[in-house]
């Protein structure tokens, strides 16, 4: 990682209790940084203890306004945001939030997106046909993120293979890639078939077959990273 990509730095710490709709509560640190190589206001959610954890357990959270804010059952995001406050609360670390709305496209284009898919087309094959690329994020501001908070050696909670050998290119140690669960409903099944296929995520596959029964979810028995 260049010197430059490096010069990130704390801009702010604010501590803000957290609650999400299922009653789960918990606080976090809520971190902004000045110098990130594409001048977005992305954050970093720090919870429980990471100086502690030994190995902070990461996760990068691409933001998605229609699941994490209105409950959109067309993908996984809200809830996976909720399970990665979560677990990382519990073993101590970061969520970063990414302001990487659709994949990086935007959250017009992700609309318009979701109007193609409703003709038919696959989530990729959608974003192509808009002109852009499958998968549009660049996780450069994520390892300017890491490096600033002094987590350069870290566990990645991630099933995308992309974010990993992306911040291991920028200079980040995965130590560790734990998967997060699978959230399998009836409406987002085609959606993680498809990231599975073509995306090369490391989902639970088992139940995905079966989507048109009642939603389930299905993860991992533990929260914690040392299995």
């Amino acid at each position: 990682m260049t010197g430059a990509a490096r010069a990130a730095a704390v801009r702010r710490r604010i501590r803000i209790p957290l609650r999400f709709a299922d009653g789960y509560s918990t606080a976090a640190t809520v971190v902004s940084f000045t110098g990130l190589t594409d001048a977005q206001q992305h954050v970093a959610l720090e919870l429980g203890r990471p100086a502690a954890a030994g190995l902070p357990l990461v996760r990068l959270h691409s933001e998605c306004l229609t699941g994490d804010v209105f409950g959109s059952q067309r993908c996984d995001c809200g809830p996976q945001l909720r399970e990665a406050v979560e677990r990382v609360a519990k073993h101590g670390g970061y969520v970063l939030y990414m302001r990487q709305e659709g994949r990086g496209i935007g959250l017009y284009d992700k609309l318009d997106a979701y109007a193609l898919q409703d003709r038919g087309l696959d989530t990729y094959d959608a974003n192509l046909a808009l002109g852009h690329r499958a998968d549009e994020r660049d996780y450069t501001s994520a390892a300017q993120m890491l490096y600033a908070l002094g987590a350069t050696r870290i566990g990645l909670l991630s099933n995308n293979p992309d974010k990993g050998a992306q911040l291991a290119r920028l200079g980040i140690t995965i130590a560790r890639q734990v998967p997060t669960a699978l959230h399998l409903t009836g409406t987002n099944a085609a959606y993680l078939a498809t990231k599975a296929r073509r995306g090369g995520h490391d989902l639970l596959l088992r139940g995905l077959e079966h989507a048109a029964g009642p939603a389930c979810w299905c993860g991992p028995a533990h929260l914690g990273i040392a299995d």
